[in-house]
């Protein structure tokens, strides 16, 4: 007999005509970091043409490793949602599914209807599932503010955008080296140097 999956991360859905009025009350107190899409309620069918059932997809974030059995009898006893339940195989590529973000042949969801609770940091999952455009506005971040020190880009980011410190937190040896090189650049010193001239 084949051992049972287990992961940390779940991907399930459920329907608006069977799902509790509070279901979001129900899920608060699951106390388990969650995030759901929006209501998909404009999804056709794309063999019959028709309207699907509207629905939400989610996604449960556990502190440890939970079974298909423990995840799929959670989502039907507190949600009356179907009994099937996936591993979240890609948090991007869920995320992405969640708005249809990357299929524009599919309606288009809001980003901000997306709901989550427990916890779950929004901000901060988009910035991890986004890294490379966020290091792409660090660095522009850094080029308009003229930074030079690491302390600048910290206090910035605080004041300002706090969902990126965390990347630059973790990405702390790519922006201090980066600094230093616009600091130490020899043609940087000449184009100071013709400015306090003029």
């Amino acid at each position: 007999m084949a051992k049972e999956q287990r992961s940390s991360k779940w991907t399930f859905l459920f329907y608006k005509e069977s799902a509790p009025a509070d279901y979001l009350v129900i899920l608060e107190e699951l106390h388990i970091p969650f995030i759901l899409s929006p209501w998909h309620d404009k999804d056709i069918n794309r063999q019959t043409g028709e309207l699907k059932k509207a629905h939400k997809h989610g996604a449960f974030f556990f502190d440890s490793l939970k079974s298909y059995k423990q995840v799929s009898e959670l989502i039907k006893d507190k949600l009356n949602g179907p009994s099937h339940v996936e591993v979240v195989q890609s948090p991007k590529g869920l995320f992405d599914y969640f708005t249809h973000a990357e299929n524009k042949d599919k309606t288009q969801y809001d980003l901000n209807d997306i709901e989550v609770g427990c916890g779950f940091n929004l901000d901060k999952f988009l910035v991890e599932m986004n890294s490379d455009d966020f290091m792409q506005e660090v660095v522009d971040i850094i080029e308009q503010n003229d930074f030079t020190e690491f302390e600048e880009l910290v206090w910035y980011a605080r004041a300002n955008h706090t969902p990126l410190l965390g990347l630059i937190i973790e990405r702390t040896y790519f922006f201090a080296k980066y600094l230093d090189s616009r600091r130490c650049n020899p043609q940087r010193s000449n184009i100071k140097k013709e400015e306090e001239n003029e």
